[in-house]
Parts: structure tokens; C-alpha cells; sequence
């Protein structure tokens, strides 16, 4: 649980940086998109302005503002080659990722309502989820179809508050999530879906997990 509550902190983190500065504007980002913009300069080592507008389906005046917001809390700095991290920043993203480690796109599939979907995964935090529905909304909110929870039990995929295993009869989709997610007792996995956009799906997903965070304590 003191895991946990660090994580709460963490996210917290990520909301921060997404929130704006009377007498600004109201945002066109969110916590998502900060996150997903550390692991874009994470895994790149320098990020351009325009590289980031592409991956986040972002305009360039809102890139620019996120930027800015990344500088202010420390999280970045810019250089000649682009945007990198500080230690800040990547110690938060290594944070993060001590609970949700693993993610992949997977293909279409009868639990999900969109052709295109990703998937991740939610270290030991069965316990936040309810019924699904708050998932679904993270994932509406950023614009997607929706998202599919899942809790890993007993080396099934379960539907929350049932028995029932959603991945009965598709071995080949449990076969992947496990090789890919490597799922423990007591894991969540979200799926996040959209017609249009791969990225759209892989936000619904990474937003709806990072909501299952930030909502622990209220169980």
C-alpha cells in the first residue's frame, strides 16, 4: 500500500504539469500526453518540436505550451539537438514504470469496439478497479471508443466484479498479452480502443491506467 500511495504521488506529478496557469487558456493537453511525451524523449534520448506534434496528435502551439510546462516543473530542458530529459524527469518516468512496466498494440478483438486497440498493464492494483466503467471513461474523455479492463486471476483474464474469464475461447489474444504484458496475480490490464487512430487507442489505455491510479484511495 505504501507503493501504492508513492504511485498516487506520481501521477499527482504528471496532473500538475497538465494544469494551467491563470489567467491562461484552458489546456488542449493532459496528463497523458505528458507522459507520453517522457517516454518519448526517454526513448529517442532528444525529441523535436515537430516529432512531438506528430506522435501526440498535437498542434504546435500546444506542443509548445506542454514544453514550456515540462521546463517549469523540471521535468525537461532544451538543447541544440531538441528537448531532453532531466534526471527529474527521468526519475519520475522510472517511477512510473515500476507500475505499469509493459505495453503492446494488439489487433482487433471481439472484447474491444475498435479496430484499433492497445494494451496496458497495471502492476498489483486489482483492488481500484470497480465495475470498469471509470476506465472507459479516462478513455472517452481523451477522445477514444472506450477501453476494456481485465484482472489477472488464477492465470485468467477476468471481466471486474465476476468470474467470468472475457478470454475464454481466444487463446491466441491471452497467449499474446502474456508474452508481451507478463501479467501477475492481481495485475490490470486496460485495453484502450478506437476506430480512427492507433495513437488515440494507446492514450485511451495509458490515460485510463493512470486514472486506476489516481483513484486507489478511494477503495
Amino acid at each position: 500500500m505504501i507503493f501504492a500511495a508513492l504511485m498516487h504521488t506520481y501521477v499527482r506529478t504528471l496532473q500538475k504539469v497538465a494544469t494551467r496557469y491563470a489567467p491562461s487558456r484552458v489546456l488542449s493537453f493532459d496528463m497523458v500526453h505528458v507522459f507520453k511525451t517522457l517516454q518519448l524523449i526517454n526513448d529517442k534520448g532528444h525529441v523535436s518540436r515537430e516529432n512531438l506534434c506528430k506522435e501526440l496528435e498535437l498542434g504546435e502551439g500546444t506542443v509548445r505550451t506542454l514544453i514550456r510546462h515540462l521546463k517549469m516543473h523540471g521535468m525537461i530542458e532544451s538543447t541544440n539537438a531538441g528537448t531532453k530529459m532531466t534526471k527529474r524527469g527521468s526519475s519520475l518516468l522510472s517511477d512510473l514504470l515500476s507500475s505499469l512496466p509493459s505495453e503492446t498494440r494488439i489487433s482487433k478483438c471481439k472484447i474491444t469496439l475498435g479496430k484499433h486497440n492497445y494494451a496496458i498493464l497495471i502492476k498489483d492494483m486489482s483492488y481500484a478497479v470497480k465495475s470498469g466503467i471509470e476506465q472507459r471513461d479516462a478513455a472517452v474523455k481523451i477522445g477514444a471508443s472506450g477501453a476494456t479492463t481485465l484482472l489477472f486471476k488464477d492465470n485468467r483474464f477476468l471481466i471486474p466484479q465476476t468470474n467470468y474469464d472475457a478470454l475464454k475461447g481466444d487463446e491466441e489474444l491471452a497467449k499474446q498479452l502474456i508474452q508481451e504484458l507478463q501479467p501477475h496475480e492481481e495485475d490490470v490490464i486496460i485495453i484502450g480502443t478506437d476506430d480512427s487512430s492507433r495513437k488515440r487507442a494507446e492514450f485511451a489505455a495509458k490515460n485510463a491506467a493512470l486514472i486506476t491510479v489516481l483513484s486507489h484511495e478511494k477503495h
